[in-house]
């Protein structure tokens, strides 16, 4: 008897119905985006409100579909997939700013934000003191708050989709398929709003596409491998507060700085090219994703 749970079918209904409840619980937030041209400064950032779709999308289609929610990597899984979740964002974004900054495309260290950082926090320290205290307890504590509004993503994304393309799609093709999807998902922002740090559009569209592509072949080789969605939020928390809160707040724009720095400008993206390629080499240490399963429930 066919198992019309786990076929070919199945799988692409659960896909559309996912997307499609992203797509709609993302339209309102999409617009005010584009209306106001801003993420939102008010009360909650509508950026907040944005990365927690996928992840209300998921859970109504694990509701509506029948679909355990128990499916969707909840287990911690090895520590050590955790451990490189958190490291591999620190690598492909750390060895590019130290060049920009040793080749002056952006200065180190932005010294009015550490001015500010000292005295915000009733420090009464040198910079450089200022700013070893900052990245400790930013890449420490500061992960707690990044992995709570990556989770939202991560839920969906990693949670939900990511297996479900891998069950029908080869570890590159479920890549491929998660960097288009995820880069869709990021454009109004981008385009419409002040999702980007100040350079052309055009560059920032570029850079950020190549980047979400590299960083999919990551985010879908530790999460297949790990079993665990916790990989994925904590490589996004890590990867977001890397850049956006550490590395690109510590660097001097120079006049053409945005040209290279954060995810809108050509040196992360390179680096995190590299990084995606190592991890294709690696594909073939991947577990089975039940396409045996599914091709037999098809021709049972």
């Amino acid at each position: 008897m066919k198992n019309t749970f786990n076929t070919t079918s199945s799988i692409r209904k659960n896909i559309l119905t996912y997307l499609g409840f992203t797509l709609l619980f993302c339209l309102p937030v999409y617009y005010m985006c584009i209306r106001t041209g801003k993420l939102g400064g008010g009360i909650i950032s509508y950026a907040t409100i944005v990365m927690w779709c996928p992840a209300i999308a998921a859970l109504l289609t694990c509701r509506l579909r029948g679909i355990p929610i128990s499916s969707l990597g909840w287990k911690w899984g090895l520590t050590k997939y955790q451990l490189l979740a958190y490291g591999v964002p620190f690598l492909y974004s750390f060895v590019p700013y130290v060049i920009i900054w040793i080749s002056g495309a952006g200065g180190f260290y932005n010294h009015q934000f550490i001015e500010e950082t000292g005295k915000g926090m009733g420090w009464d320290l040198p910079d450089g003191a200022v700013i070893v205290v900052y990245i400790l307890l930013m890449s420490s504590f500061g992960m707690v708050r990044s992995v709570g509004s990556a989770l939202g993503e991560e839920i969906g994304w990693r949670g939900f989709l990511t297996p479900q393309l891998a069950k029908i799609n080869s570890y590159t093709a479920t890549s491929l398929w998660m960097g288009l999807i995820w880069s869709f998902y990021h454009y109004p922002l981008l385009l419409f709003s002040n999702y980007n740090t100040g350079g052309p559009k055009w560059l920032a569209l570029v850079c950020f596409t190549v980047m979400i592509f590299a960083s999919c072949f990551i985010f879908t080789w530790i999460r297949l491998k790990s079993g665990s969605l916790w990989t994925a939020a904590i490589m996004h928390a890590s990867h977001n507060l890397f850049i956006q809160s550490i590395f690109t707040p510590l660097t001097v724009d120079n006049g053409n700085t945005n040209y290279y720095i954060d995810e809108f400008g050509i040196a992360v993206p390179l680096a995190a090219v590299v990084v995606a390629y190592f991890f294709w080499r690696k594909r073939k240490e991947l577990p089975n994703q039940g396409k045996e399963e599914i091709i037999s429930s098809e021709i049972s």
